[in-house]
Parts: structure tokens; sequence; C-alpha cells
């Protein structure tokens, strides 16, 4: 078997395992519009903010675990046919040496929103700066150390260019977080 026919094989066998239920969180019930890539399960906690405001949103999505390291191959493919699916943006959550967002973005011209996770050692900063030293010509859209509600936020402003209800929303979301503001009160002293 050529090479050619190995990533052909890979490609067909890898759209039939998007499509499957097995290893992904929250299956997506109509098309996704944003993926929610980690490279852990153990980064979930973090990612899940994005997955809570997309679905505030009513913004289908599918969440996966995809490692840049232990799945290489997966992280291409995924990331190779994502615009054919209909995923119009990426959020890629990493930890660490946090490549995933960057082996993403090389495979794509998708939008990649980067996600560094929080961890034990540095606290972040060694995801931070792997997510947003990218090199010249492979952008990634890097957001706060866990900030991965903002990243879903972002990816809403991209959706809503195109969406008029998207963009109502968002402009609703951001007159509520206003009244919110202006509602509070501090305690006396």
């Amino acid at each position: 078997m050529n090479n050619s026919s190995t990533v052909d094989a890979f490609a067909d066998a890898f759209k039939e395992a998007l499509n499957a239920v097995d290893g992904n969180i929250n299956p997506p019930k109509k098309t996704p519009s944003v993926g929610i890539i980690m490279g852990s399960d153990s980064d979930w906690p973090i990612m899940q903010d994005a997955a809570l405001i997309l679905k505030e949103f009513n913004v289908p999505f599918e969440a996966r675990v995809i490692s840049a390291h232990r799945t290489p191959d997966l992280a291409m493919e995924y990331a190779k046919i994502a615009s054919s699916r209909g995923v119009a943006a990426i959020i890629a959550g990493a930890g660490g040496a946090a490549h995933l967002a960057g082996v993403l973005a090389a495979h794509t011209t998708l939008p990649i929103l980067g996600v560094p996770i929080p961890t034990k050692d540095l606290h972040g900063l060694d995801s931070l700066y792997s997510i947003v030293q990218m090199p010249k010509g492979i952008p990634v859209a890097t957001f706060s150390i866990g900030g991965a509600a903002n990243a879903a936020l972002f990816a809403i402003s991209l959706l809503a260019l195109n969406n008029e209800r998207l963009a109502k929303a968002l402009i609703d979301f951001r007159q509520m977080q206003t009244q919110k503001v202006l509602a509070k009160k501090l305690p006396s002293v």
C-alpha cells in the first residue's frame, strides 16, 4: 500500500470515528460550528467553560480529546477536515508544552483559539508561552490562562459576523453584564 492510500484509508477511518459517539464529550446533535479540542481529559474542567458559553448561545459544538503528542495524526486529520465538516473555528486547550493549537493551525486556515491550561508547577505560564509564541505565518489567537469562556465568546463573535441571531445575542449578553455590574451594591462601612 503506498503512502497516499494509507493516508486516504486513515482519513476515511477518522471520518467514521469523528461521527461515532465514543470519545466525544457531548456529541453534537447538529453539524458543529465550533470544535473544542483538548490535549487531555484532565483539561475538561477548564474547557467546559467554553462548552457552557456555546450552549448558552445555542451554538452547535463538539468537544474531543486529541493530543498533539500522543495522537499527532489524529490532530492533523481533524484540522484538515474540520472546515469540510462545517466547523468554523477551533478552540484548542492544552497545558505544559501545549503544542496542540499550533499543530492544528499548521493544518487548517480556520481560526484557532488557543487556551493555555493551568499547570501544577508553572501555573500555566509554560502553556501560555507555548501557545502565544507561534511563528510568523501560522497564527493562533491566544487567550488568558484558563480563558476558555472568552475563547468561546470570541468564536461566537466570529460566527456573528454572518449571523444576525448571534450578533443580537452578543449585544443582549453585553447589556446583561452591564446591568449586573450596575446592580452591585457594596456593604456599608
